[in-house]
């Protein structure tokens, strides 16, 4: 699976600015309802922090992916979201996060929500695309660092 097949680039934001979990994640849910305009924005957003309050999606190394399930999608989308400045998501490390890839997935797919997460979490793993993801200046200039590496 390639990572551009999740993400277009009106889900890919280089230079984020926002000082919340909190925060970050109602941007997330403002995008994927402008992607998926009928699912309510709160509901997004519910899925969304329904999913920390199992546990933080902090992976560590500055990288969270936040997700959730939700009925009447499709497919998978993901958004992608670099932060100008790391903070606080309660990240296994302890460390604040800057870089944010998000998914909203069908529901009851349990076999195509792990085998996305694993593919996203492997990319993820390459220090060398998550230092270019990190220095995209641009929104246009982030999509193209996530469709030359998928």
């Amino acid at each position: 699976m390639k990572l551009s097949s999740l993400i277009s680039q009106d889900c890919s934001k280089a230079a984020v600015l926002f000082n919340s979990k909190k925060r970050i994640l109602e941007f997330i849910s403002e995008l994927a309802h402008e992607k998926l305009p009928h699912l309510p924005q709160q509901d997004i957003l519910s899925a969304l922090l329904n999913r920390e309050k199992l546990g933080s999606t902090g992976i560590g190394r500055g990288i969270a992916i936040p997700h959730g399930r939700m009925n009447n999608v499709e497919e998978p989308l993901a958004v992608v979201l670099v932060s100008k400045t790391p903070i606080n998501f309660d990240a296994i490390d302890n460390r604040p996060v800057d870089i944010f890839l998000a998914l909203i997935v069908p529901d009851g797919d349990n076999q195509q929500h792990l085998k996305t997460l694993a593919t996203i979490a492997d990319k993820l793993n390459n220090k060398e695309f998550c230092k270019q993801l990190r220095t995209a200046k641009s929104d246009a200039e982030l999509y193209q660092v996530i469709v030359s590496q998928s």
